[in-house]
């Protein structure tokens, strides 16, 4: 999902090319403690109980549901898109109580409402960049009011992207994917989280692979008490490819990456509105790395339906872009602008080839 050439950094395709280490070698051991070290800086925080998960950001949800949330917790969760609709439904099988707060497609969530929506739930879950929508809900203000409960935020589309400040803001557990705005292939899961979620995690939960007790101590000091404790065989290479979207990120300066998506998402949300889409997204809170248009019916050449339209781009300028889901497939276009995609000539390309298609 994105316009113009792959949102892959070089420096990732290069490390996928490194010779491959063992998942016990002392240099893959470093250049995964680096690893995790250079996640704790794109969150934001410092707490210990960062790490890459193996999987991709869905077994990120997984396991903030399963390590913090038993049966009969309330747990509040703003829906206002798909991926709230994914966390209810992982909440629903660890036995929370779920309690819904829901917001229409294209608005953001109302936080007075998430934060009233229960007296004392255990946890609050919302998404910071809600994928299917291209909406930024107000983490920060979550965070602000959020009580005893702890708070969980899915940073998939975020991170990277976006300002993330989990500790200065309050946020408890978070997770993301790597295939987003960190320019990496899928495949694993950024997680974190804070030592205050981590005194009431699920002693045991009911995923043995994700249970973060035994994965704090597979990522855990060389030595000491504490040492490291073999748990699962790593993903070694997709962790060096990590790695490496993090070190070119973090090379270009963390703001100066965010600024850089602001700039291109602006200038792709102006060119889309000049050639007669709509933005989707509720205004001041539009995603830049991920813009969500719909169009007038007369907008399309005839001919062509939405579907056709975006085959063309593909086969014939290289560029995909991704349809809607749920109601909104067939009727909105979400596109992707994000990691090393993020450059003003691939705003050009993509409206370009949009103006020759619709013969504007």
């Amino acid at each position: 999902m994105g316009p113009g050439p792959s949102n892959i950094y070089p420096e990732v395709a290069m490390a996928l090319q490194r010779p491959l280490l063992g998942h016990l070698d002392p240099d893959f051991l470093e250049i995964l403690d680096q690893t995790c070290e250079r996640l704790r800086t794109v969150f934001g925080t410092d707490s210990a109980a960062t790490l890459p998960l193996s999987g991709t950001g869905s077994a990120g949800m997984e396991a903030a549901f399963v390590n913090f949330v038993g049966p009969g917790d309330a747990v509040v969760v703003g829906v206002n898109g798909l991926f709230g609709e994914r966390m209810c439904d992982v909440a629903g099988r660890c036995g929370a109580e779920v309690v819904r707060v829901e917001a229409e497609w294209g608005q953001p969530l109302d936080i007075d409402r998430v934060l009233s929506a229960h007296p004392a739930p255990k946890l609050v879950a919302a998404v910071h960049a809600e994928t299917s929508t291209g909406v930024r809900n107000d983490i920060a203000g979550l965070a602000a009011g959020k009580g005893e409960a702890l708070l969980l935020a899915d940073c998939v589309t975020s991170l990277g992207g976006i300002e993330v400040r989990l500790d200065e803001w309050g946020v408890d557990i978070a997770y993301a994917g790597t295939q987003k705005c960190l320019g990496v292939p899928p495949g694993l899961a950024p997680f974190t989280a804070s030592p205050r979620a981590m005194e009431r995690r699920v002693e045991h939960p009911q995923s043995w692979y994700l249970d973060l007790g035994m994965l704090a101590a597979y990522t855990g000091p060389t030595s000491g008490p504490a040492a490291r404790r073999y748990h699962h065989t790593a993903p070694v290479t997709m962790i060096m490819a990590l790695h490496a979207g993090l070190g070119a990120v973090l090379d270009e300066g963390l703001e100066v990456a965010i600024d850089r998506h602001r700039k291109c998402g602006a200038a792709l949300q102006e060119g889309l509105t000049k050639l007669g889409f709509e933005l989707f997204a509720a205004d001041g809170h539009r995603l830049p790395e991920l813009t969500t248009v719909t169009w007038p019916e007369h907008l399309l050449p005839a001919g062509l339906d939405e579907a056709g339209v975006r085959r063309r781009l593909l086969h014939e300028y290289g560029i995909e872009i991704g349809g809607g889901v749920g109601e909104w497939a067939g009727r909105m276009w979400r596109i992707g602008c994000m990691g090393h995609t993020a450059r003003p000539r691939n705003v050009t390309m993509l409206l370009g080839a949009l103006a020759d298609i619709l013969g504007r």
